[in-house]
């Protein structure tokens, strides 16, 4: 995939879409394109978040450790964005990403990531808005759990 193709993909995710076009080929020139195979992962929850990647082709399951396994609570696909809340909050990986299928990626270091945020006051607002979609989904599926456990224990 060329630096063009790289932009052109980075252009389609509604986190880049307002970004211009030299600054997102730096930040494409800047990442490591990375391809995982299928059942590779990308990161393990509870590792150092040190980078975040942009999902260029292929899917990923996002899972949770319990004491019963694995649980896979989600599931991203081309132009998705994974990895950002470990970057953002110093914490360690909150889940662990493996890929469905062979899966291309564009790795944004940390420094990488809050340079182009500083720059690009947007970006900010559009991480902020795709994670309180994730924290809203995440309640449901939480609340959804939550009730059909108090169901199964009445029955």
């Amino acid at each position: 995939m060329s630096i063009e193709q790289e932009v052109e993909a980075l252009k389609s995710i509604p986190l880049f879409a307002n970004i211009e076009p030299s600054r997102l080929k730096l930040m494409a020139f800047a990442s490591e394109r990375l391809v995982f195979k299928q059942g590779q992962e990308l990161f393990h929850q509870g590792d150092a978040g040190d980078a975040a990647y942009i999902l260029i082709d292929g899917d990923a399951d996002v899972s949770v450790d319990t004491d019963a396994g694995a649980l896979v609570v989600a599931s991203f696909g081309k132009n998705d964005f994974v990895g950002e809340i470990a970057i953002l909050c110093d914490v360690p990986r909150t889940a662990t990403i493996t890929a469905k299928s062979e899966l291309i990626t564009l790795k944004i270091t940390k420094e990488l990531f809050f340079n182009m945020v500083m720059d690009f006051p947007e970006m900010g607002v559009e991480v902020m808005r795709v994670l309180a979609q994730r924290l809203e989904h995440t309640t449901s599926r939480l609340t959804e759990a939550r009730n059909a456990l108090r169901e199964k224990g009445s029955a």
